[in-house]
């Protein structure tokens, strides 16, 4: 198992952020906002807007008193234009077009907001959004993104580990699973009066994979608060696995005995499982999974060779030992 999933390619030198960078937080998002100011066209970009980077009246607020942290490792790629990561989204509580979330979403009302942990854990509690990025030091991580559609980003994201919130509720003897509820209100989204999924979008995971160190709860990227369309005020990045396991604009963590029926799982059983774990050897029935393309990179690039568990397999392949990774995907 960990030959067959451990080996990731060598990263070139030439992607490598230099120390000096990476030793300062300042330096190294004007290195990467210098680089995003320079990119060629992106790929998918689909609404004529031009390539420069999105200003900041577009974006959350700056984020302040957050550290570098390398927790489990963190991808090395050049970051994707932050213009691409807020303009290209899945979130269908908005609309199924990629552009939708970003032209429906702004107006979307970020406070107040409280998230409910309850379930199999001696000690239910609700907190605002405010008290919860107090619960722990905020730190920056730079991850690998793998959407189940077949094209990949690399983001930084600002929050702390998942752990952090399911230990605060002290899980019981019983707790297996845990469930995350996304915010369906249809009165401000319009893609929830829609009857294209089942409502709230509700997704899972085992609970020794929300305990891993990787799985990130998030409230920003980029250095500023999330924005609306990628999942304000407060989401889940499990970076090993694809996107759509990464729930956003979370309510309630429910934890539970019992697997969760997921969104998906239940809409298209046979398409997306419980795991959905990033497997290059496991192909959608409609298409491949042995390559991605890389969003903000220009059409002439190739596609990449997907990674084994999105390229964290040293970290995270234990977990599944002795599974068969076809069967449970």
């Amino acid at each position: 198992m960990a030959n067959r999933f451990g080996a990731v390619p060598p990263i070139l030198s030439s992607e490598i952020t230099p120390e000096a960078v990476a030793g300062s937080r300042r330096r190294w998002m004007q290195h990467a906002g210098a680089w995003m100011a320079g990119a060629g066209l992106a790929a998918c970009r689909g609404n004529g807007e031009s390539d420069s980077v999105r200003s900041p009246k577009d974006m959350g607020t700056p984020l302040s008193s957050v550290r570098t942290s390398v927790a489990g490792g963190w991808a090395v790629d050049r970051p994707t234009p932050v213009r691409d990561a807020t303009h290209y989204n899945n979130f269908y509580e908005w609309g199924t077009s990629k552009t939708d979330p970003s032209e429906r979403a702004g107006a979307m009302r970020l406070r107040p907001w409280t998230l409910r942990v309850e379930g199999e854990v001696l000690h239910p509690y609700t907190l605002g959004v405010e008290d919860l990025m107090r619960l722990a030091p905020l730190e920056e991580r730079l991850y690998r993104l793998r959407c189940v559609e077949g094209w990949s980003m690399v983001i930084p994201w600002q929050g702390y580990a998942l752990a952090h919130v399911l230990k605060r509720a002290q899980p019981t003897g019983n707790a297996r699973y845990v469930a995350f509820e996304s915010l369906a209100d249809p009165g401000q989204m319009p893609g929830v009066r829609d009857a294209v999924l089942h409502w709230p979008y509700t997704e899972g995971l085992r609970l020794d994979e929300a305990l891993h160190p990787l799985s990130l709860l998030a409230f920003g990227m980029y250095g500023h608060a999330l924005p609306a369309q990628n999942g304000a005020p407060l989401r889940l990045v499990v970076p090993w696995k694809y996107g759509f396991k990464s729930a956003k604009s979370i309510v309630t963590i429910r934890v539970m005995a019992t697997p969760p029926v997921t969104t998906w799982v239940r809409e298209a059983p046979a398409e997306y499982g419980f795991y959905a774990n990033v497997n290059p050897e496991v192909d959608h029935p409609r298409w491949s999974q042995a390559t991605e393309r890389r969003i903000g990179e220009g059409a002439w690039e190739p596609r990449r060779p997907t990674l084994p568990f999105n390229g964290y397999a040293e970290q995270v392949a234990g977990l599944y030992a002795g599974m068969d990774l076809h069967r449970y995907f």
